[in-house]
């Protein structure tokens, strides 16, 4: 998704900064060696190979990570109790899309990650005027089980899951 389309509402936040990309993680003799068990660590998780960094913004033509709205010092990893942990910051405090952000996070991590994994994907504190409902929301299973469920919604995300041409 682009933007709004003929006679949508105006974007929200018509002008946001934009930043630029970290460069890619050089690949490691340790990554390479297929004897060696390969953790995931939250570089993995950052990776624009990898996972949300290249994620579409529902509005602008950017990435979340182009937008800030992503970045590897907010992705905690801990490969041996499967746990992983996602902030993102909103560009705006009223941002109305922040929770089809944080379901497009949550949708590529499930998608991508073993089973094992307990995610946590949520608003970085105090960026959000809605930041508790919104979390409350994403921790949710069978919300995000249901918001899955909607058709449009899943296009939606599925469009910002997907590569920009």
């Amino acid at each position: 998704m682009v933007g709004p389309g003929p006679g949508a509402a105006p974007l929200e936040n018509a002008n946001p900064l934009i930043y630029r990309r970290s460069g890619e993680r050089p690949v490691t003799a340790r990554e390479e060696d297929d004897e060696l068990p390969d953790a995931i660590d939250d570089r993995e998780i950052f990776d624009p190979a990898h996972l949300i960094r290249s994620i579409n913004d529902p509005e602008h033509p950017l990435t979340l990570e182009e937008l800030n709205v992503v970045e590897q010092v907010r992705v905690k990893v801990n490969d041996a109790e499967s746990t992983v942990s996602v902030e993102f910051t909103p560009t705006i405090p009223h941002c109305s899309m922040a929770t089809l952000i944080g379901l497009s996070i949550k949708v590529k991590l499930i998608r991508s990650l073993p089973e094992r994994f307990k995610l946590d994907v949520h608003i970085t504190p105090g960026t959000h005027a809605s930041e508790h409902a919104v979390n409350k929301q994403l921790a949710d299973k069978e919300r995000v089980a249901a918001a899955l469920e909607n058709s449009h919604l899943l296009e939606v995300v599925n469009q910002c899951l997907s590569a920009r041409s």
